[in-house]
């Protein structure tokens, strides 16, 4: 049988492509690592740990969890602080970050918006406890106002429009109460819970506000009308790692105690101020945050939307 000059051509130039392509995509696989090898917010040697600065000790408060994971995965591990709950999102969908501790609402959000990430575990601070912690609403100490639905018409503190302590769950306790957050009251939002405690406890800019109990309690200016339980915060690993590291993430991180840090080599990890703040970890699923996709569709707060 025989080809058309027309036809060897177009089988040559046919053959040179195929060749083409595969050089590409074997220069592409090279200079980036496959799927499977998996990638990193810097580079293979560096685990970037995002988190929000929701009181000032937020960096001294990881930093032994850090140092635990660096040590358990050979890997530097590098601080990120977000300027706000906003940009831990924006960073967790642009793959800057590899682990980060997130609010349950900031992980929702995060999801939604498109970040490829997945809940490990919920740090508690007692032995034996379920994942989670309050959302308080508090006054000043010698306010005369005993329940929420005297919030209306109130200067309000909240933490952050994406704070889940700070404000869906607030939200949600308020409209519950017949009060809109939008409209009955004004707003003010303190950026972090400390602050939001402390702006209450003065009375001036807030005479009402919302904040997470381990904030509160560290405060006598301020007394709590009104708590709700709100699901633990995730640790989350981002979705892209190489198997590998996300493997030793979810052994190191999934269930471990302060204890078992300590006894791990990590020295930092023995001091009163982490244990003040953490106890060990405990598993979660993406499931576990079901709740808070509730309280976003009866809220309608714009903050879950994508």
């Amino acid at each position: 049988m025989k080809l058309s000059l027309a036809r060897v051509a177009a089988l040559g130039a046919a053959a040179l492509l195929s060749i083409g392509l595969a050089a590409c995509s074997s220069a592409t696989a090279s200079d980036t690592g496959s799927a499977a090898a998996g990638t990193f917010a810097v580079d293979d040697q560096t685990l970037v740990f995002g988190v929000v600065p929701d009181s000032v000790d937020t960096q001294t408060n990881y930093q032994p969890l850090m140092d635990y994971i660096a040590k358990e995965t050979g890997k530097k591990v590098e601080y990120h602080e977000s300027t706000d709950y906003a940009a831990l999102i924006e960073a967790a969908v642009a793959g800057k970050i590899d682990v980060a501790s997130f609010s349950g609402f900031t992980y929702v959000t995060a999801l939604n918006n498109g970040a490829k990430i997945t809940p490990i575990s919920s740090i508690i601070t007692v032995k034996g406890q379920e994942p989670g912690y309050y959302s308080e609403a508090i006054v000043p100490k010698d306010s005369s106002i005993t329940k929420i639905e005297e919030f209306k018409g109130k200067k309000v503190c909240f933490v952050d429009p994406s704070s889940t302590s700070g404000y869906l769950f607030p939200s949600y306790n308020l409209l519950e109460a017949g009060i809109d957050p939008e409209k009955d009251i004004t707003p003010v939002f303190a950026g972090k819970h400390d602050v939001s405690v402390t702006k209450t406890a003065e009375g001036v800019e807030c005479e009402a506000g919302f904040a997470e109990d381990s904030e509160v309690e560290k405060n006598d200016g301020v007394k709590v009308i009104d708590r709700t339980m709100v699901p633990g915060a995730p640790i989350v690993e981002s979705d892209s790692l190489p198997a590998d590291v996300k493997e030793k993430l979810e052994k190191a991180l999934s269930e471990v105690t302060i204890d078992q840090i300590i006894d791990s080599g990590v020295k930092s990890a023995d001091s009163d101020a982490f244990r003040a703040t953490f106890y060990g970890t405990s598993p979660v699923d993406d499931a576990y945050y079901d709740t808070i996709r509730d309280i976003c569709k009866k809220t309608n707060a714009k903050q879950c939307q994508a």
